[in-house]
């Protein structure tokens, strides 16, 4: 927050520059009117508003996520559709460039992760002759890998407790037709190299997450198949137990996130009535929530900054409304999406300070626009003071840093209100005016002193 004054008249200004704080002293030789405005530019991490962005080609793009190197991270989406460009990537989640995927089969998942050093984007696919895997360190090179077993891979994670972290990929069907369990799981410590796990049932596995609370973290996975065991865990992706769903919906998609105290498993379905979400503190637990429409919800994702913490999920069915969010993961609000289009997944990331919400879509509303983003919203609260003060009038302008402490010079008018950015809860700050008046104190205080020390 910046202050600025306006003056109606300009005689005889002189300016100096007072060392103490950093202050810059203007007489003025004449009666002025000082007008000081102060402004304050409320920032919130989005969710909310939606954004149509142009995708890199009309393929259907099933997943997308964050990730790469230090000083090379980017969006990385893939799609099962398309020939030789079925990845494409972004450094913002606005401009996508295609790249060549390692094959041409049908992607379903894409996640970051691997050892120290190691670290690598891993993508499972549902068709392909044992080469259901492909990777790439930067999200631009891609190289298949022999996965363990030629069945639909859906979903894949990376996690794990500290020096046990690995890649556990989900599949939607098995060896073991309908009875029994069956090897719907399959482990990598690299994404290279892949190994077969017996999975808790035989279900339809979607998609698998990694979180938990302190010493009781866990892999989760959730199912559109089975009776009352949608849900299975492990504590380190090898070993799976079955867990009672909160309903028999389809679950589709799960993750973990919320607010610091508050962290909760989240999955959201394309079934079931009012009841599309369910939630639980530690993955064994659930509970049913109301969704907030009765949409085919493909994706849900936790993202948003520090104090802006939010669920959002993203649907391929609803007019206008194929978004939803949530703070909490219990009460969720309907969003307007930016066109109505089959939204397969949404993630969160972006470079520091451009972080956003990135959502994809198999089919979109003409050619090009498969891709929407809602990231930081800004809007602001003025105050202003009005002022009359005779013989002298002192600006009080606060310097940044040496550079911004000018010398003797005529100062330009009118001056310019200048925004800075607060990062405060989407609600907004009801303490904001609190803040901008004690500002106002505070610098006229200095302002009287600085003139009574300079001038008399």
């Amino acid at each position: 927050m910046n202050s600025s004054f306006s003056r109606v008249s300009w005689f005889d200004v002189r300016s100096r520059t007072s060392r103490l704080g950093r202050f810059t002293a203007v007489s003025i030789s004449t009666a002025v009117a000082a007008l000081l405005t102060c402004t304050a530019a409320l920032v919130r991490a989005d969710g909310i508003t939606w954004t149509a962005r142009t995708s890199a080609a009309d393929n259907g793009w099933t997943s997308a996520t964050w990730g790469g190197p230090t000083g090379q991270k980017t969006f990385v989406a893939v799609s099962n559709t398309g020939t030789g460009n079925r990845v494409m990537t972004s450094p913002d989640g606005i401009t996508w460039t295609t790249r060549t995927s390692a094959a041409d089969n049908e992607w379903r998942d894409v996640a970051w992760g691997g050892p120290t050093g190691q670290e690598t984007f891993v993508a499972v696919a549902s068709t392909g002759t044992g080469n259901r895997v492909m990777t790439s360190p930067d999200g631009i090179t891609w190289t298949t890998r022999t996965s363990a077993s030629n069945i639909d891979w859906r979903g894949v994670t990376w996690g794990g407790i500290a020096g046990q972290e690995i890649f556990v990929a989900v599949a939607s069907t098995g060896a073991v037709a309908n009875t029994g369990t069956g090897t719907h799981v399959m482990t990598s410590p690299d994404g290279i190299t892949w190994t077969t796990r017996i999975s808790a049932a035989n279900n339809d596995w979607r998609d698998v997450a990694w979180g938990g609370p302190t010493g009781q973290k866990t892999f989760v996975a959730v199912s559109g198949t089975g009776t009352n065991n949608r849900v299975m865990t492990s504590p380190d992706g090898i070993t799976w137990t079955t867990r009672t769903s909160a309903a028999n919906n389809y679950w589709n998609s799960v993750t973990w996130g919320g607010p610091t105290g508050q962290e909760k498993f989240v999955a959201v379905s394309n079934t079931g009535t009012g009841n599309r979400v369910m939630t639980s503190a530690d993955g064994i637990t659930w509970t049913t929530r109301t969704s907030a429409s009765d949409n085919g919800w493909n994706s849900v994702t936790a993202g948003g900054t520090v104090g802006q913490e939010k669920f959002v999920a993203v649907s391929s069915s609803g007019t206008g409304t194929r978004v939803m969010s949530s703070a909490d993961g219990v009460t969720w609000t309907t969003r307007t999406s930016a066109y109505d289009g089959t939204w397969r997944a949404v993630t969160w990331g972006g470079p520091t300070g451009e972080e956003k919400y990135v959502a994809i879509a198999g089919l979109g509303l003409g050619a090009g626009n498969r891709v929407m983003t809602s990231g930081a919203v800004a809007t602001s609260t003025t105050t202003t003071i009005v002022s009359t003060t005779t013989s002298l009038a002192t600006t009080t302008t606060v310097a940044s840093t040496a550079s911004d402490i000018a010398p003797t010079t005529s100062v330009p008018t009118p001056a310019a209100t200048v925004k800075k950015a607060d990062s405060l809860p989407e609600t907004g700050n009801s303490s904001s005016t609190l803040a901008i008046s004690g500002l106002l104190f505070a610098i006229t205080g200095f302002a009287l002193a600085n003139r009574r020390r300079t001038f008399h």
